[in-house]
């Protein structure tokens, strides 16, 4: 079994060090053969780096590395290119500065092609480092991995100005790109976010950005048939440890972490998801592993947004992202939240909702620990676990206890009655993360029961309301005839009736009918 590549982002270490390798470079080569400006959106951990350090070797004419490839026999190996490879994740921004950083790189890769640079700006020494390298060995390929990192790492409200700061240099430093055109063979660019204001899009207007483009919808990530393919002895080894068969693994593995489109037809899984998942031999959410998106969830708190499922969007929700007017929907779907469900392909019209199991479950723990303000909570999931088994046993009376508990965490602002938007958006959270153990959904639409809960022989079919009474609640639920649709199931039906209340902080009426 050749080893799992878990952070391995060199594609020379992986092949030499005999680790697992999913061939994508039938795709490199189209990219490489029919193009020269590229730019790609991917998720953090979708394999970006290891794309551009793949197409680096490609260029520098490495053949045996290449060795049993699909691209083996397609390349001209006896043409080679000077490559350019900026990684942002590496560069040392933090310490130096990002013009500092960037100059410091610049010179580094001068002094190893003995190429001497003006002392000028970073524009005048990446535009003749480029000129330099041309005329030492031909046509220069430039990768550039994270290239908006120096943004993305500033955005929280007290850094923004240095994000700004960093946004002006990144123009002068890419506006070179399109002034050297003819010393250019190829240019790649990768990144989380597409900044319209960040003149690597307004003055590359030649750059083809494939983030959607289905073509390229399979570039990172890892098909159905990739999986198991790549993975087989993988996936044998699993069934004997989980003493599973082979379709209850896949179907297991699809629902945690497979998902991701670009496309709305053609589907792939997290490689980091996959490759934690065959080292573990669990199922287990490794996203929630990779820290927490304290920007996204403010933006979420911000603006009273917790109900993600099912957003509607079109290509133009893409192109409104920048500094001065960040877009929620864009920021979810480029870091990885959200992934385009449904694409209707005459209007580019899109559905996005989360992509499995793994990133949703992550969302609902982040955001209610962060609207209880308990950020260092452990237990999120197992008290929503105890919340399903208080339903499977019929008891409301821990139901409720549960809920007080969740409740009880709230902070102060959420008492008043202006915040109401979050108490609601903290028991859609509740509401929807049992859903992934119990038959469980929250309506926000009129005329539909706020939760409804079903087991295997019950119905739950909850109202709430805020500084109310429960009575009313109940009258709600009868009124509306909410229990109508689930006669025919002949299960029991209870309708259940709550008011939270600011003057106890917490559920003051609680009242329970048979339906």
């Amino acid at each position: 079994m050749k080893k799992l590549p878990i952070g391995i982002q060199s594609f020379e270490e992986l092949i030499e060090g005999t680790y697992l390798y999913v061939d994508k470079t039938q795709l490199i080569n189209q990219l490489a053969t029919s193009g020269k400006y590229y730019f790609l959106s991917r998720p953090r951990r979708f394999g970006k780096s290891l794309l551009l350090d793949t197409i680096k070797s490609l260029f520098e004419g490495k053949k045996t590395l290449f060795s049993g490839l699909w691209i083996e026999d397609q390349w001209d190996w006896e043409r080679t290119n000077p490559v350019l490879h900026f990684s942002f994740d590496a560069i040392g921004y933090d310490k130096l500065g990002l013009e500092g950083a960037l100059l410091f790189q610049l010179k580094k890769i001068a002094s190893l092609h003995e190429i001497e640079l003006p002392t000028d700006s970073i524009g005048i020494q990446f535009s003749e480092l480029i000129q330099q390298l041309h005329k030492k060995y031909g046509k220069v390929v430039i990768l550039i991995d994270e290239y908006d990192k120096p943004i993305i790492d500033y955005l929280e409200k007290n850094t923004l100005e240095q994000a700004k700061i960093n946004r002006e240099v990144l123009r002068s430093f890419y506006a070179v790109l399109k002034s050297s055109d003819k010393y250019l063979q190829l240019v790649f660019i990768t990144g989380i976010s597409k900044f319209a204001q960040v003149s690597i899009f307004s003055h590359l207007n030649n750059l083809n950005d494939i983030t959607l483009n289905n073509r390229y919808a399979t570039l990172t990530g890892y098909t159905q048939l990739e999986l198991e393919h790549y993975f087989e002895d993988y996936l044998q080894e699993v069934q004997t440890y989980l003493n599973a068969s082979r379709q209850q693994v896949l179907d297991e593995m699809r629902e945690w972490y497979n998902g991701y489109s670009w496309d709305g037809v053609q589907r792939v899984y997290n490689p980091f998801g996959v490759l934690r998942f065959f080292s573990a031999q669990r199922f287990t959410n490794f996203w929630f592993s990779t820290g927490s998106p304290r920007f996204l969830i403010e933006q979420m708190r911000k603006w009273e947004v917790f109900n993600i499922e099912n957003s509607p969007a079109n290509n133009t929700t893409f192109e409104r992202f920048d500094l001065e007017n960040l877009d929620l929907t864009s920021l979810l779907f480029q870091t990885g939240y959200l992934t385009i469900k449904e694409m209707d392909l005459w209007t580019g019209d899109m559905i996005l909702d989360y992509p499995n199991k793994e990133v949703r479950q992550s969302m609902y723990q982040f955001l209610i620990d962060d609207l209880s303000k308990d950020v260092h909570r452990t237990d999120t999931g197992l008290t929503i676990r105890n919340l399903n088994q208080a339903f499977l046993q019929g008891n409301l009376v821990q139901v409720r206890a549960i809920l007080d508990g969740l409740l009880a965490d709230l902070p102060s602002e959420v008492f008043d009655k202006k915040s109401e938007g979050l108490y609601h958006g903290l028991i859609h959270l509740v509401f929807n993360y049992l859903g992934m153990y119990a038959q469980s959904e929250v309506h926000s639409a009129h005329g539909r029961a706020d939760a409804v809960v079903q087991t295997t022989d019950a119905v739950y079919i909850f109202e709430f309301k805020f500084n109310k009474t429960a009575a009313e609640a109940l009258a709600q639920i009868q009124e509306k005839a909410y229990a109508d649709k689930y006669r025919s199931t002949q299960k029991k039906l209870m309708g259940i009736g709550v008011n939270f209340s600011t003057a106890v902080r917490g559920i003051d009426q609680w009242e329970e009918i048979a339906l």
